[in-house]
C-alpha cells in the first residue's frame, strides 16, 4: 500500500486547516507552521504568526495537519 505524499496531503487539505510544511531552503530545511491559505499548481501559502509564507511545492519535503494551538496561559499572579 502506497502512503500519501506531502503534496497529496496538501492538495486534499481544505483552506483554514492548521498545517506544518517542511521545505528546502538554501541552507537546509525550515518549517512553516500555521493555517493553509491557498494552494495552486506551483505553491502553497501558509499564514504563520509572523505573516504569510509562500512555499514552492517543488521544495516541500513533508507536510501534515497539526492540532490547534494551546490556549493562552493565565497571567502570573505576584507573590503575596
Amino acid at each position: 500500500m502506497r502512503s500519501a505524499t506531502p503534496l497529496d496531503f496538501l492538495r486534499g487539505a481544505a483552506p483554514g486547516t492548521r498545517v506544518v510544511v517542511r521545505y528546502r531552503i538554501d541552507d537546509g530545511v525550515t518549517d512553516a507552521l500555521g493555517y493553509l491559505v491557498s494552494l495552486d499548481a506551483t505553491e502553497c501559502t501558509v499564514r504563520t504568526r509572523r505573516g504569510d509564507v509562500v512555499v514552492p511545492l517543488d521544495r516541500v519535503e513533508a507536510a501534515k495537519e497539526v492540532p490547534p494551538p494551546p490556549a493562552p496561559r493565565a497571567p502570573r499572579q505576584p507573590a503575596p
